[in-house]
């Protein structure tokens, strides 16, 4: 049992009484805070956060201050230093809105004296104090500067424009370096010369309490100059606005009228190349209706021949086939007679000369006619001076012979021996009958 307590106790005391110890030997010091440590010898020990700050109770004490910047509003309502043309002061009432910043010192000593003097008292008084400080700061620096340092960012005064006060700037003693806390300088020659005089004026008093000045921002500089001057600005930049305006929409619309005059000649270009370019085409159309009328000519020409020379070829083809037509007729005709003649030499000799007269005399009333046709048409000459019979006999053979080719001719064209011997009972075809030639009259 007793084993038991004895085991419950260490462990009791290594798992709370141990850490309570070293709890209170080692302290948290977080970030943004300073702890400052006192002996009973009199050292202090300064631990920065955020870490751990050695204290042993009843030996030693503590305390924690803000290491964290401190933003301070600023209000202040002063006069410039101006002067007239005369060197009498003039001063300008100017109000000025700003924001400074301050924080505890870098080295051991600032931190302590911080401790000692500034966060002893309480958070009001605080801001308070360091209030009245960089207010009565600022207003010292504007009275040491001129209306147009104060409203210039950066450098040496700018001269007032013609209408308002005539004010000449005095340049204010700012310095060229600062001597910091440490004894370093600080040079200041960009920085604006409102927050160089406040840096100044009040560092000697700051780095009593333990702090050093940081920055300052003018958020603000008002007075009825610089209003006057913006209301100025603003006419001249209205008027400059309106003039700039007015010249940009003259030369906008002397571009409109460029733009349209150059419009206008490019139309007009553009239409005298329509014109000529119309004229091209219109005599190029011409010329190519006149090719193609010379082509249609040559066309219609070769036309014309290609249609002679098949005219021509079909007249030749016809004409061809016509004689060849009437070769092949008459060759039918003349095979036609001469068959005819044939069989009708035939007949007669079969039927004697009893046959032919039979057929003389049934053909007598049509061939009577014919004969005294061919007898009255017939010249018969008949001269005799000798033998033979004399003029009387070569007269009748004369007549007997005309007599004898028209009952011929018309034996053969009325059919009458044909009409008997022809194969098929039709007569062939006939020419027609030859003219009666009277045989020629014989000189004795």
């Amino acid at each position: 049992m007793s084993n038991l307590i004895l085991i419950a106790g260490v462990v009791l005391f290594v798992l709370v009484v141990l850490p309570m110890i070293v709890a209170s030997f080692l302290r948290n010091v977080e970030a943004g805070t300073i702890r400052l440590v006192s002996w009973l010898a009199g050292g202090t020990v300064i631990y920065r956060g955020p870490g751990k700050s050695k204290e042993i109770p009843l030996l030693t004490t503590g305390t924690t201050i803000s290491s964290k910047v401190i933003n301070v509003d600023l209000d202040i309502t002063d006069q410039t230093a101006d002067l007239d043309e005369n060197g009498t002061p003039q001063p300008i009432k100017v109000r000025v809105l700003a924001s400074a910043i301050v924080s505890v010192g870098d080295t051991d000593q600032l931190i302590k004296t911080a401790a000692n003097r500034f966060f002893a008292k309480p958070e009001v008084d605080q801001m308070n104090t360091i209030t009245d400080l960089l207010s009565s700061s600022g207003r010292r620096a504007i009275n040491l500067l001129t209306h147009d340092q104060l409203f210039s960012a950066k450098g040496p005064s700018r001269a007032l424009p013609a209408g308002t006060s005539a004010v000449t700037a005095v340049a204010p003693p700012t310095p060229r370096a600062l001597v910091a806390a440490d004894g370093t300088d600080t040079l200041e020659d960009d920085d604006d010369p409102l927050a160089v005089i406040i840096r100044k004026a009040c560092s000697r008093e700051l780095t009593d309490l333990g702090l050093i000045f940081n920055s300052l921002n003018i958020k603000v500089v008002q007075s009825e100059v610089a209003d006057a001057r913006r209301r100025m600005s603003a006419a001249e930049a209205q008027a400059t606005a309106d003039i700039v305006s007015a010249q940009q929409a003259r030369r906008a619309k002397e571009a409109q009228l460029e733009a349209e005059r150059n419009i206008s000649d490019k139309q007009r270009e553009l239409e005298q190349t329509r014109a000529a370019n119309a004229a091209l085409i219109a005599q190029a159309e011409a010329k190519r209706q006149e090719a193609m009328g010379v082509q249609r000519v040559a066309e219609l020409d070769a036309t014309q021949i290609a249609q002679a020379r098949a005219d021509a070829e079909r007249v030749q083809i016809e004409a061809q086939a016509a004689a060849e037509a009437e070769a092949i007729r008459i060759r039918t005709v003349a095979s036609a007679q001469a068959e005819a003649i044939e069989k009708v030499n035939q007949a007669i000799a079969a039927g004697g000369e009893s046959y032919f007269r039979y057929r003389q005399i049934e053909m007598l009333p049509t061939i009577a006619p014919k004969i005294a046709d061919a007898l009255a048409e017939a010249r018969l000459i008949t001269i005799s001076g000798g033998e033979n019979g004399g003029a009387a006999n070569n007269a009748t053979n004369q007549i007997a012979s005309v007599i004898q080719t028209v009952l011929a001719a018309q034996l053969v064209t009325k059919g009458g021996v044909l009409g008997d011997l022809g194969g098929n009972g039709v007569a062939a075809p006939m020419s027609p009958i030859p003219p009666v030639v009277p045989p020629a009259p014989t000189r004795k």
